[in-house]
Order: structure tokens, then sequence, then C-alpha cells
């Protein structure tokens, strides 16, 4: 395999939990819903737990399909309610609802996926597959917290507090071939 993956652990990588690889199970597919790849870097340095921690996922893929680790997979990463300590969160670089998140008005998400972005993601699930011998389950972000939120433009209605990695994502592709079993919990 030709992918190569850049180490830049964050600043708090040292004090999240350690898991053995057998722990596991489980990837979460998400997407930024930020402008690039340096801001997305800013948000997971971002302090918001009292451990010292933020919230990032472990890999991150730029639209030109680079890779980057911000957190070892041997680590518990704080990427998605409920499901962190047994799985690894895979961010790729994608506007998503930006910067309008929760206004009603903005809830489409209209940029598709790059195809070298595609690319490295498939090579990555295989690498991942080969270092984590209990990996076999892929899920989005929005099939792990299907919670509601009172939708910024009016309190009165709801919307959905994450939709990635959204319906421009190429389920059908990144699953063929990856052994993966896609849970679908909506």
């Amino acid at each position: 395999m030709s992918l190569s993956i850049r180490d830049q652990p964050l600043p708090y990588v040292e004090t999240l939990p350690e898991r053995s690889v057998d722990a596991v199970e489980l990837v979460v597919i998400h997407c930024t819903e930020l402008p690039d790849l340096a801001t997305a870097r800013e948000y997971g340095e971002k302090v918001l737990h009292p451990s010292g921690t933020g919230n990032s996922g472990h890999y991150y893929i730029d639209r030109d399909g680079t890779v980057y680790r911000y957190v070892p997979g041997t680590r518990v990463a704080n990427h998605v309610r409920g499901h962190n300590p047994n799985s690894i969160g895979i961010e790729l670089v994608n506007l998503g609802r930006y910067p309008h998140w929760w206004d009603s008005r903005h809830q489409p998400m209209t940029e598709p996926y790059a195809a070298a972005q595609i690319g490295a993601l498939r090579e990555l699930l295989v690498r991942l597959r080969g270092e984590f011998p209990n990996l076999r389950q892929i899920a989005g972000h929005e099939e792990l917290d299907t919670a509601l939120m009172p939708a910024s433009d009016d309190p009165m209605l709801q919307v959905s507090r994450k939709l990635d990695p959204g319906p421009k994502f190429p389920w059908a592709e990144v699953l063929d071939g990856s052994g993966l079993t896609r849970i679908v919990a909506r």
C-alpha cells in the first residue's frame, strides 16, 4: 500500500486514556463541517473537558487525500457520544453545514467528497483492519448521535445535532471490499 500517514499528535494526546488494540471494534466516519484542515486542527486543540482534553478524531483526511493522525488508535479520542472507548474516529475535511450548523434553513450538506479523499479513506480502512483484530463495524456519526436540538434561527424547530458524513458520502464505494459491516441505527 502506498498510504502515507503524517503524525501530528494533539498537545493533550498523552492525557487521553490508553486502550488495547483488541478494544477497537468500530470506525466512525465524520466530516469536519469546517472550511479547511487548519480550522479543524484549531478545533481539535481546544481544551473542552476537565481532563484537559478536547474533541477530536484519530485521523483526518484532507481533500487532496493526505492523511493525518492526531491521536493514536491505542488512545481513546472524544469524537462520538457513547462510543469512544471502542471506536476510531476518521474526520474527512468537508464543509457540511458550515457555518450555520443548526440553522433550520441551512441543513443540506452539498459538498461532494473528493475522489482522492475517498481513495485514502479506503486504504486507511484496510490498514486499520490489519492493526486492530476486532475491527469489524463502521458507522456514520449521524447514525450514532441521533440527538435533536433547537434550531438556532427558531428554537421552536428541532434540527439534528449531527448529520455527518451526510448524503454526499459514498457508502457503497467505501464499504466495497472493506470487510466492515455498516451499523445503521436510525
